[in-house]
């Protein structure tokens, strides 16, 4: 089986998120993608960063009805900082039978040469990119197994959707029913 790793905090996972892993499950031809819920990113400090466990309940309550999308918590019982590299190995060894691709946006693909063993991921993985505001990719330039995927930019953003919370300003157009009820009834990011 062919399966992509869509890491990040996910913090609240939104319809962008879901969107997006649904256009990537057709344009890089996998056949599940896997969220991968981060407890700590090595490059990444947030304060307004919610519970891992919280995160987690979150990510699979939106994707509970969701065919090929599949919320994933192996990274909450591995070591923190999450690094990739430790991710994907130990996906591999656990299930040898899949073809992991790491899924990536051109944020990430900028600072991906700071990445604990780039090199390793790199050799190892094919690696798909989804465009970012603000992020410029020359397709011509990437290395063999890497390739950008020409997805629907979607001007969403977890950063956005804490602030709106904070500010008592609807957000259920943004996320899926069943966060929105969770966030609601446990006033989480207020």
């Amino acid at each position: 089986m062919n399966v992509g790793v869509f890491g990040g905090s996910f913090n609240p996972i939104h319809n962008g998120h879901i969107n997006l892993a649904k256009q990537l499950l057709e344009l890089a031809s996998l056949d599940e993608i896997w969220f991968m819920v981060s407890p700590q990113n090595p490059l990444k400090k947030d304060a307004d960063l919610l519970d891992d466990n919280k995160r987690m309940a979150l990510v699979t309550a939106a994707l509970r009805d969701e065919q090929r999308l599949v919320a994933c918590d192996r990274e909450m019982t591995m070591p923190k900082p999450s690094y990739s590299w430790n991710t994907m190995l130990s996906l591999s060894e656990t299930y040898p039978q899949h073809r992991f691709t790491i899924i990536i946006g051109g944020d990430n693909w900028q600072a991906f040469p700071q990445w604990r063993n780039h090199d390793l991921l790199l050799a190892n993985y094919a690696i798909a990119i989804y465009p970012r505001s603000g992020s410029t990719i020359d397709k011509k330039t990437l290395p063999t197994g890497v390739r950008l995927y020409d997805t629907r930019l979607i001007d969403i953003s977890s950063t956005r959707i804490r602030r709106m919370i904070r500010a008592g300003e609807p957000v259920g157009h943004l996320i899926p029913p069943p966060v929105a009820a969770i966030i609601a009834k446990e006033g989480l990011y207020l």
